[in-house]
């Protein structure tokens, strides 16, 4: 997917670009696989602000997508490749033999046309297809990663991302994530094989704040410009220092070099390698 830059005709088209929607199928995304989406503006039912900068934005239809991709040794027509303003990356809407259509996470060469299949058994490792970590060839790229067997894909959907499977040994599987993070995966765990559409998503720049709030994104402010009362590096007169040896949250916690992982965490004990 191209990236579109545009002429400096204005000054928030200055330096701006975009993925053109070219990229993706011109139709209505699938009726009965779409549901509502609310907004809460970061409120919660008391109407108190508990997430800050968050609120207006487009309104949008919520895609459900198939994580888990639990139809096994039926292979899945691509019917289009479309874009989900939900996420980063864009969905692929697939349709099995039986006329069943359901949308999952595209990767990369994945096009209107191709097939793809998910089995419990060792299959072609091509781009799309899913099964368990210890049938995929070691050295490969995967994304959309379970956690634990069955329960679905929670881990490397993002746009461009793709982790590698380094080894299996025993009753897991290592693998190195898009952080640097080496862990320990269930070798049963399924993962599909590639990586995530769209890894030019990175390389879009807005351009103007205006878009920022069309993605549902409020203004952000510098504590060192809000009173003291509001933020702990607010106050002082004029263009001052934030006074104080460490930046600080709006709540007085460090806000930068502090490890904030729960120390007690059980999971550590599958993390090889972390990611700093």
């Amino acid at each position: 997917m191209a990236i579109k830059l545009y002429k400096p005709t204005s000054p928030g088209r200055r330096g701006a670009s975009s993925i053109p929607h070219t990229s993706f199928a011109d139709k209505r995304p699938e009726r009965s696989l779409v549901t509502s989406l609310s907004k809460s503006g970061g409120r919660n039912a008391q109407g108190k602000i508990t997430v800050r900068h968050r609120g207006g934005g487009h309104k949008r239809l919520y895609r459900i997508i198939d994580f888990r991709q639990d139809r096994y040794d039926v292979p899945a027509k691509v019917i289009a490749v479309e874009y989900d303003p939900n996420r980063t990356s864009a969905i692929a809407l697939v349709e099995y033999p039986d006329k069943e259509r359901r949308y999952i996470p595209a990767p990369v060469d994945v096009q209107k046309g191709s097939t793809v299949m998910s089995s419990l058994h060792k299959i072609d490792a091509t781009p799309g297809n899913r099964m368990p970590l210890f049938h995929i060839p070691t050295g490969l790229p995967v994304y959309n990663l379970e956690l634990v067997s069955g329960q679905g894909g929670k881990l490397v959907r993002s746009a461009g991302t793709n982790a590698i499977l380094m080894n299996v040994e025993g009753d897991f599987a290592q693998v190195k994530l898009p952080s640097g993070e080496i862990r320990l995966f269930p070798k049963e765990a399924c993962a599909s094989v590639g990586q995530v559409s769209n890894p030019d998503k990175r390389l879009v720049r807005l351009g103007k704040a205006g878009r920022m709030r069309h993605m549902g994104w409020k203004p952000e402010v510098r504590g060192k410009a809000m009173n003291p009362v509001d933020h702990p590096h607010g106050g002082g007169e004029g263009h001052n220092p934030i006074g104080m040896k460490f930046p600080k949250t709006p709540w007085g916690k460090p806000a930068f070099g502090i490890p904030t992982r729960n120390k007690r965490k059980w999971t550590n004990r599958f993390i090889i390698k972390k990611r700093s």
